[in-house]
């Protein structure tokens, strides 16, 4: 019998795995992982992302093994290894989970439908999240989103495994890869064993903080669920949280209010999680041109590299910005308000054009997933022209989110001789003080790089004058349209529209 080959993508798990339980139906099955030159070379991709994919590998391949198979690892392209894999076995059958990534990996399906099309393999893709690909309508999404999640979870299946024709390659080196090698040191690590134990200790203690405790930086790390890379990788499937959240909020007391208030807003996330999704699956360019063309030319024309490289190197001046960095540097994570904070920092008083910090960015997240970043990218730099956008000032987010500096004196060693009096404009202390406490604002701490109300304030008029403008305001509808949440509380046909949220999904 004809094996059919499994094509593992970002779905880098065995339970609730739809392309494996149909392909396992058919008869022997051949399990397979490319490692793409082309995608590694994105400048989307980071060590950190290569390495909790190959910790995630290890387990995934492990599980095989114990199941009699192996997961089969080629590095190249993917039509090259379809084409040497069919003169050895010629296939009749390809099961795979659709993907909706960055523009690499949207050419690269491209290409391979082709090939397919061409040799005569029937490509089966099955839906991974609350995706609908060729989407006609936004109008009853939400539904299609609830009927997706609401399916049983499929059980891992009985396997009967073909040999493997070709020779069984290693994982390349991220130096082969071309990969810089900063991997954080306090990253989560791969795997789904790994994922399983974050979401058993998000659900049974961890979501009692989820509710108040999201926002700051200081409590996120705990609060927030740390699911988002174990989503992004696939060692989790999407339907399994939701189940496990649902089954977990059915059976507590009425008594554990907190923890079940906790819950129900993370359920929330899981769906704005796909809705963000479903904007780059229906406009593939989001990822590298504004969503409304009517804001071409906004900033392109602006570009400050010393602004960028003072933002990347954790230097802006504003203390909370830079702890971000710091964090970020060495943790991979970061909380979505921070997040945002970051980006709307980036966009206004910086002026920096949304495409080079979202590249940067998606490098420095280790839970970076394309739909939801280049939508927020978007959403948070105004250019989306159907969202009101959200200015954070960063000294005013320090006093509301970290008071008492404990956040910017861990991540920025020089703050901690810095008195409670300057924490938040340490550059306004005067230098005897700076003498005094050994800390020399401009070289220990930055100096910021602009007045901060000064150049927000320019940021909104050019941003409000555009937005003014009869032309851009007449583009907005056909971006509601596609686009727009229809959610109310319940599926809605009438055309009416939510304003999405502003906030930054990622990071929950």
């Amino acid at each position: 019998m004809t094996p059919s080959l499994v094509w593992f993508k970002r779905d880098l798990r065995l339970h609730d795995h739809a392309a494996l339980t149909y392909a396992a139906a058919q008869g022997p099955v051949l399990c397979l992982y490319v490692i793409e030159p082309d995608v590694w070379a994105a400048e989307d991709a980071a060590n950190q992302h290569y390495q909790f994919l190959l910790e995630s590998l290890t387990e995934l391949d492990a599980a095989l093994q114990r199941r009699g198979g192996r997961l089969h690892i080629a590095f190249g392209e993917v039509t090259a290894i379809l084409g040497e894999l069919f003169e050895h076995s010629p296939l009749t059958h390809m099961y795979s989970h659709e993907e909706t990534g960055n523009n690499v990996t949207y050419q690269r399906d491209l290409a391979v439908g082709k090939w397919c099309r061409e040799h005569g393999v029937t490509w089966h893709e099955s839906r991974q999240f609350g995706v609908v690909r060729r989407l006609s309508s936004r109008n009853k999404w939400q539904r299609q989103w609830e009927e997706h999640v609401r399916l049983p979870c499929l059980p891992v299946p009985q396997l009967e495994f073909a040999a493997w024709p070709l020779q069984q390659s290693r994982a390349p080196t991220w130096e082969c890869l071309g990969l810089t090698p900063h991997d954080p040191p306090q990253r989560q690590r791969g795997g789904r064993r790994q994922g399983i134990a974050v979401l058993q200790s998000f659900l049974l203690d961890r979501s009692g903080k989820y509710r108040g405790g999201i926002s700051s930086p200081l409590s996120a790390p705990t609060a927030c669920s740390r699911l988002s890379p174990y989503l992004a990788m696939g060692s989790l499937s999407m339907r399994e949280i939701v189940h496990a959240t649902r089954k977990q909020l059915a059976t507590m007391p009425a008594t554990e209010s907190r923890r079940k208030a906790g819950l129900t807003g993370f359920t929330s996330r899981l769906y704005w999680h796909c809705h963000f999704i479903q904007k780059l699956e229906s406009e593939p360019a989001l990822e590298y041109r504004n969503l409304h063309r009517g804001y071409d030319g906004l900033r392109e024309g602006d570009w400050n590299q010393q602004h960028f490289d003072a933002l990347m190197a954790g230097r802006t001046g504003w203390p909370l910005v830079d702890a971000c960095v710091e964090m970020l540097r060495q943790t991979g994570w970061l909380n979505f308000r921070m997040r945002a904070m970051l980006v709307s920092v980036a966009a206004y008083p910086l002026w920096l054009h949304w495409r080079p910090v979202g590249l940067w960015l998606a490098r420095q997240f280790l839970d970076y997933e394309p739909g939801i970043h280049w939508s927020q990218l978007q959403m948070q730099s105004g250019t989306t022209g159907i969202n009101v956008p959200r200015i954070y000032n960063p000294i005013k987010q320090a006093h509301d989110h970290d008071p008492h500096g404990h956040f910017v004196r861990r991540w920025l060693p020089a703050m901690r001789k810095v008195p409670d009096a300057w924490l938040f404009e340490p550059w306004r202390m005067p230098a005897e003080l700076q003498a005094r406490y050994g800390v020399v604002v401009g070289h220990d701490i930055a100096m910021p790089l602009v007045d901060l109300e000064q150049a927000t304030r320019l940021a909104k008029d050019k941003l409000f004058g555009l937005r003014a403008q009869p032309a851009v305001r007449d583009g907005q509808a056909a971006i509601v349209e596609k686009h727009g949440s229809r959610r109310r509380g319940r599926d809605k046909t009438d055309g009416k529209t939510a304003v999405d949220t502003g906030q930054m999904t990622l990071g929950f």
